[in-house]
């Protein structure tokens, strides 16, 4: 039965076929591919084999990713974020006030 909703996606050299909406299809792809990418790196280490104790490590893997960074997002995040807009503001008052200091006080003719 084919549907126009599935899409194959390869993961560790097998084939799977997944129903997703149509606006879902390039995010499900992405999640596959960076799957992939975390159960080649495992396996490739040697140091687990088979492929559904390769697969439970890919996910601890990234479970322990994701849950690490809504830990802290607040912190790093809006910390950087809040530092980047004061360098900028510095340097605008920076700019601002050498221009003011070099702008003549009448037009000259």
């Amino acid at each position: 039965m084919s549907n126009g909703n599935n899409v194959t996606v390869q993961i560790l050299d097998k084939e799977y076929s997944i129903i997703c909406p149509q606006e879902e299809r390039t995010n499900l792809v992405s999640a596959a591919r960076y799957l992939d990418g975390k159960m080649r790196e495992i396996r490739s280490s040697g140091k687990v084999i088979g492929a559904d104790r390769i697969a439970v490590m890919a996910a601890l893997n990234i479970t322990h990713d994701l849950l690490h960074k809504q830990d802290l997002p607040d912190v790093q995040t809006s910390g950087s974020t809040r530092e980047q807009v004061r360098d900028l503001l510095d340097r605008v008052d920076l700019v601002l006030s050498t221009d003011a200091d070099s702008a003549p006080d009448a037009p000259r003719s």
